[in-house]
Order: structure tokens, then C-alpha cells, then sequence
């Protein structure tokens, strides 16, 4: 137990000193500041700056940026790596239907590196106003038109300071003879939108395709189905998210983030609305016939109400056992006048009436049951019933609830092949956001996976790589940590303690030994005396053992002799004994008393 003790103090002894270490080095560090304030004068900046640069962690592996290059064919590339919007067009459209001081697309757009960017030299297209419409696009090197081959379209997207309200998507846009970059809006038509997008606590990551009706020549927008993964944390981590969207001929599709699925599915399958309407509709024309009878119960027409049953009958009464509380007040109102209460001094008794003092409670009644007059308490009554109703049954004419027939859809289609959608020649970017500069960088549209999984390695896996470098270890985040928590200190402590303090608790809590001290004060022997008289005593032992058994043999032959002496001996000394017990019988039977009587 002692021992429990001491591991117990020292534990909270340790973690003692380490939260006063770290307050004295916070104390020694404002007497510095303090210090050097008052003997800048003296060249003390010297020695801080020395301080400093001694006192500073050591720099962090660095990572060298270099821009991507595509290892295959692209429709489309960027990596801004240039500092310049060349080939990019920023509109100059008005939004319809809005306001005109916020509806043309006057936002700014600006090509810098990310403000906490661990990659030098890593530029990308930044999204600088807030609370603006955004629209800026650039052409395909050539028009993508779906065909054998699966198209793959992927950027990269950090909101440096979170994200409020707004989107991050790309639109590809059609490629249609009306299409004039100069004049994007939110209208101009598109083949597809994808990307993330965030509004209060609604977390998206869009997919939708404009899907053309091959009977009417009319467009609608398809929406893949909601991921069921958590979004939140792409939108608020303030990092570096790689967002990829794969469609395949077979009109498979695959949404990505950070090359994880997120999302997958099937352009006929898992689109809201489906790509293809039903085959049958119901008949718009179609009516429920007058007697279509859709109760399944109605009341009972034989069903007759019972004389005795009172209608009348209220379903409260006074209780009429009840007795009047001792002690109520019945002359006593239960408010009266506020006796303190003054007539304000502008009170025009013309204008505002006479004045009445405001009532309160009355303080007489605090003491006793009730005051005014008394009522009886209302119960609810027993013979109470209410309106009568027949009781309900089943309906012999039931037909079940009305549907319109069926008709084949006159607007049925089939499009078996959803994935060959309107092509398209440029991308673009229309946005509106209440957060400013949102990140963009490395697009890439290409048809082989390959060539996309190597320009994220080139791109997106060197931010990831730099920013692993600059983040602390495990044990520099616990020494962070704890430097704004001194507390931890003594988690810290205990953590690592703590199984020590266990193996050390099992190893040595068992038979508690006597001290060296016990010993002299008794002249007993030590544990090494113990041990070895304790050995030579069995070892003697044995030895006694073995000349006894020897001795034993030695004397059976001799025993044997003497125990037929000693037989005959024992045999002597009864017959002595029985000497004696038979004389005095026979003195016993020689006495008068004891003779019989003789008889004649």
C-alpha cells in the first residue's frame, strides 16, 4: 500500500510541476517582452532576434512545385501556372429578371497563389468578390462529342475562408451557333453541370445533365441522385478537394472526390426525374362515377339509441361532498387596491379619466384557503354520455378508393443511349457566392482515366504532399495543443504513466518482505542464512532417513527372537492377574449369603 501511495503522489507531483513549468515560461516570456521594451535603447533587438531564431522549430521538408503537364490527349487543360487569364473571357452579360445594381456579372476574378499556400509557384484562379455574379469561360481545343469514348472532367476547389452561401460548380457548355462567351449567363444552355454547392446546411455535389426529348426537341435537367456520404467536411476543412466526374458509353457514371467514390450509378436508373416517362398515364379525362362508394365503414341504419341514454347529461358537476375550507375568507376580495400607489402628477383626469389605483393581490389572503365567494369544486359526471351514434360496420357496397384508368402515355419515348447528350465546346464558370476567394485550379477533360489520374498526382497530390510536410507530427499537435491547454500536461502525464503504474503495481504488490532492520532487532537469520540452513537441514534430513531404514533391517532379525520372549512374558503376567480374580470369587461363593438353600 506504501508503495500505491508514493506512485499516486508522484504522478499528481508531476503533473503539478509540469502546468508550473509551463507558467513560468509563460511568466519568463512577458518579463522578456517587458525587458525588452525598456532597453531597446541598450541593443537588445540583437539578442531577441537571436532568441528567436534559436527558439524557432525547425523548418519543414519542402516540396517543389511543378506545373502538371497531361501525359495523354485533352479537350481541355489549365493550370494557370502562367499568372494570366489567357484564353479565358470574362462576360460582360446582365443577369434577366433582377435587379440592374446587381445583375450584371461584375465580379472579379484573379489568377495568385492560395494565401496560406505551402507549394511556392502554385497558381490558380481565384474567385476574389463576394456577393456578386461571377461568370468567366474558356474554349475546348476542340468540341467533345459523346460517342465510343467515356468523358472524365476534373478541377480542383478550396474555400480559403469556409463557405456561407454558394457554388463552386463548372458548366460545359453547349455547343450551339448561338454560344457567344462574351454574353454567358446563367441561361446559356449546357450540357452538364458539376460541382460542389452549399447553402445554409445543405451540402450538394452536383450532377446534372440537360437531356434532349427526341419527340418534343425540348431540354430537361436530370439530377443524380444525393450522395450518401458526409459533404460537410470538403466545405469547411478550408483544403485542397479534387472533385472528378466519370461517364461512361455504357451510361454508368462515377462522382469522386479526392479519387474516393462518393457517388455512382446509372444515367436510366438513378436521374431525377428518370430520362424516359412512363409507358402509361393516368386518363386526364377520366371521372369517379356519381355512386362510386369509397367508405369502407358506415354507420349502422339498424342501430337504435337506448331510452336511458341522456344527450342532455352535462359532462362536468359540483361536487356536492365537498365542504367549504375553515378559514375562507368570504368577505375578503381576492384583489384590492394598491395602497401605495400614487396618481401620477401629470394625470389629466379630463383627458385620461378618473384615476383608479392598479390592483394586487390581497395580502390577507396569502394566509388563509380562499377568499370571496366560495364554489363548490366541478367533478366529472358519471352519467355522462354525450350525443349518441350509431356504431359503424362494414360497407357491403364498398369499391375501394377511385383511380383514373390507365392510357398509353402520348409522350412516351425510349432513349436506351442517355450517355450521347448535346455536345459541347467550352467550360465555364457563373457563380454567385457570399464568400470570397474560393480556389480553383488544374481542369482537365479528357476520355482516358489514366491521363487524369496523372495529371491529380502532378497537380492535387503535390498540395497534398506539401500540406502532410508543414502539418506537425502527432507529437508536435499534442505539444501545440497543450501549449494552449496547459491542462493537458497533466493528461499527457497520466496517459503514459498510467501503465507504468499499473506493471509496476502488479509486479511488486505481493508478500511484503522484512527489512534488514527487523532482523538485527530479532537476531533472526537473513533470507540468504534462511535459505542455506535450510538446505543443509533437508539435506540432513535425508541422510537420518536413510540410516534409519538400515537400522530397521538390521534389528528384524532380532526383534523376531525377542518377540517370542516377550510373548511368553506377557502371557505369564495375565495368568497372574487372573490369580487373584479367582479367589476372590470363590471366598464370594463360600459366604453364607450366598449359599442356596438346601432342600428336603
Amino acid at each position: 500500500m506504501e508503495l500505491k501511495w508514493l506512485l499516486c503522489v508522484t504522478l499528481l507531483a508531476l503533473g503539478i510541476l509540469a502546468v508550473q513549468a509551463h507558467d513560468m515560461d509563460e511568466d519568463n516570456d512577458a518579463d522578456d517582452v517587458v525587458d525588452i521594451e525598456d532597453d531597446l535603447d541598450d541593443g537588445i533587438e540583437e539578442v531577441e532576434g537571436s532568441k528567436s531564431e534559436t527558439s524557432s522549430p525547425p523548418p519543414a521538408p519542402k516540396v517543389t512545385y511543378r506545373p502538371p503537364v497531361p501525359t495523354g490527349e485533352v479537350y481541355f487543360v489549365e493550370s494557370f501556372d502562367k499568372g494570366t487569364l489567357d484564353g479565358w473571357i470574362l462576360s460582360r452579360a446582365k443577369k434577366d429578371d433582377t435587379d440592374d445594381e446587381i445583375a450584371k456579372y461584375d465580379g472579379k476574378w484573379e489568377v495568385q497563389e492560395m494565401k496560406e499556400t505551402k507549394l511556392p509557384g502554385d497558381k490558380g484562379l481565384v474567385m476574389v468578390t463576394r456577393a456578386k455574379h461571377h461568370a468567366i469561360s474558356s474554349k475546348l481545343s476542340k468540341p467533345f462529342v459523346f460517342d465510343t469514348k467515356p468523358l472524365i472532367i476534373q478541377y480542383e476547389v478550396n474555400f480559403q475562408n469556409g463557405i456561407e452561401c454558394g457554388g463552386a460548380y463548372v458548366k460545359l457548355l453547349s455547343k450551339t451557333p448561338e454560344l457567344n462567351l462574351d454574353q454567358f449567363h446563367d441561361k446559356t444552355p449546357y450540357t452538364i453541370m458539376f460541382g460542389p454547392d452549399k447553402c445554409g446546411e445543405d451540402y450538394k455535389l452536383h450532377f446534372i445533365f440537360r437531356h434532349k426529348n427526341p419527340k418534343t426537341g425540348k431540354y430537361e435537367e436530370k439530377h443524380a441522385k444525393r450522395p450518401d456520404a458526409d459533404l460537410k467536411t470538403y466545405f469547411t476543412d478550408k483544403k485542397t478537394h479534387l472533385y472528378t466526374l466519370v461517364l461512361n458509353p455504357d451510361n454508368s457514371f462515377e462522382i469522386l472526390v479526392d479519387q474516393t467514390v462518393v457517388n455512382s450509378g446509372n444515367l436510366l436508373n438513378d436521374m431525377s426525374p428518370p430520362v424516359n416517362p412512363p409507358r402509361e398515364i393516368e386518363d386526364p379525362n377520366d371521372q369517379k362515377p356519381e355512386d362510386w362508394d369509397e367508405r369502407p365503414k358506415i354507420p349502422d341504419p339498424d342501430a337504435v339509441k337506448p331510452d336511458d341514454w341522456d344527450e342532455d347529461a352535462p359532462a362536468k358537476i359540483a361536487d356536492e361532498n365537498a365542504v367549504k375550507p375553515e378559514g375562507w375568507l368570504d368577505d375578503e376580495p381576492e384583489y384590492v387596491a394598491d395602497p401605495d400607489a400614487e396618481k401620477p402628477e401629470d394625470w389629466d383626469e379630463d383627458m385620461d379619466g378618473e384615476w383608479e389605483a392598479p390592483q394586487i393581490a390581497n395580502p390577507k389572503c396569502e394566509t388563509a384557503p380562499g377568499c370571496g365567494t366560495w364554489q363548490r369544486p366541478m367533478i366529472d359526471n358519471p352519467n355522462y354520455k354525450g350525443k349518441w351514434k350509431p356504431p359503424m360496420i362494414d360497407n357491403v357496397n364498398y369499391q375501394g378508393i377511385w383511380k383514373p384508368r390507365k392510357i398509353p402515355n402520348p409522350d412516351f419515348f425510349e432513349d436506351l443511349e442517355p450517355f450521347k447528350m448535346t455536345p459541347f465546346s467550352a467550360v465555364g464558370l457563373e457563380l454567385w457566392s457570399m464568400t470570397s476567394d474560393i480556389f480553383f485550379d488544374n481542369f482537365i477533360i479528357c476520355t482516358e482515366r489514366a491521363v487524369a489520374d496523372d495529371w491529380a498526382s502532378d497537380g492535387w497530390g503535390l498540395k497534398k504532399a506539401a500540406d502532410g510536410a508543414a502539418e506537425p507530427g502527432v507529437v508536435g499537435q499534442m505539444m501545440a495543443a497543450a501549449e494552449e491547454r496547459p491542462w493537458l500536461w497533466v493528461v499527457y502525464i497520466l496517459t503514459v504513466a498510467l501503465p507504468v503504474f499499473l506493471v509496476v503495481l502488479f509486479c511488486c504488490s505481493g508478500k511484503k518482505q522484512p527489512s534488514a532492520a527487523e532482523y538485527k532487532k530479532t537476531d533472526a537469520p537473513q533470507p540468504d542464512v534462511m535459505d542455506d540452513e535450510k538446505e543443509e537441514k533437508d539435506k540432513g534430513e535425508k541422510e537420518e532417513e536413510e540410516e534409519e531404514e538400515d537400522a530397521n533391517e538390521e534389528k528384524l532379525g532380532s526383534d523376531a527372537d525377542l518377540g517370542s520372549a516377550s510373548q511368553e512374558e506377557e502371557e505369564e503376567e495375565e495368568e497372574e492377574d487372573r490369580k487373584p480374580a479367582s479367589e476372590e470369587e470363590e471366598t464370594v461363593n463360600r459366604s453364607p449369603r450366598n449359599r442356596k438353600p438346601r432342600k428336603d
